[in-house]
């Protein structure tokens, strides 16, 4: 019998049976991986150093949703505008994965040079050095935490307790609550950055 014309496992299909479990469970786990892939646990571990390399492999998976030529617009705050929106809509297809990812290094190649471009675009835009990083960590706050509300229950708030002003925010804030809060917050974030500048 010859050789399969493609091979059974590779890193992709790896990364993308890690992401499905994640979304589903909230975690993965190298023999479930295996197991949903039909092939021993050693296999996979040929192709991946154990969860760290799965983890990196989800982050590649996620942010390869990310459009980087969001980061090629001009002003800077369009271009950190447009890549944070499309930051938080790679990252809202797959909230589960954000405990996973923010609590392990960044490693991937491909991953560091969106965040090289997104730095160089704020350093040549005229922010001081020092401002870079903290700037750039605002932005993810308010993405990742936007993700957070996006996955989080529709009710987060006991609708049965004696909080009559808390219900009426809620019901006049609608349904559009979560991204109205996204659109305020990154608004702010970037109204303050502009004072930032030399």
């Amino acid at each position: 019998m010859g050789r399969p014309s493609k091979a059974l496992l590779d890193r992709e299909r790896i990364g993308a049976t890690a992401l499905a479990l994640v979304d589903e469970d909230g975690d993965f786990s190298v023999p479930r991986i295996a197991r949903r892939l039909g092939v021993q646990t050693a296999s996979v571990y040929h192709h991946v150093d154990g969860r760290a390399g799965i983890v990196e492999l989800l982050r590649v998976q996620v942010s390869a949703a990310i459009d980087l030529t969001t980061l090629d617009l001009r002003p800077w705050d369009t271009a950190l505008e447009a890549w944070a929106r499309s930051y938080r809509a790679a990252f809202a297809a797959h909230p589960r994965t954000i405990l996973l990812l923010t609590t392990s290094q960044v490693a991937a190649p491909e991953v560091l040079a969106q965040y090289e471009r997104a730095v160089a675009l704020l350093l040549d835009s005229g922010f001081p050095p020092a401002a870079a990083m903290p700037l750039l960590t605002a932005v993810e706050n308010v993405v990742l935490g936007s993700v957070l509300d996006l996955a989080a229950p529709e009710t987060v708030w006991d609708p049965n307790a004696d909080t009559p002003r808390l219900a009426e925010a809620l019901r006049a804030a609608g349904p559009g609550r979560t991204d109205a809060a996204f659109d305020l917050a990154l608004t702010a974030l970037l109204t303050r950055a502009r004072t930032l500048l030399p």
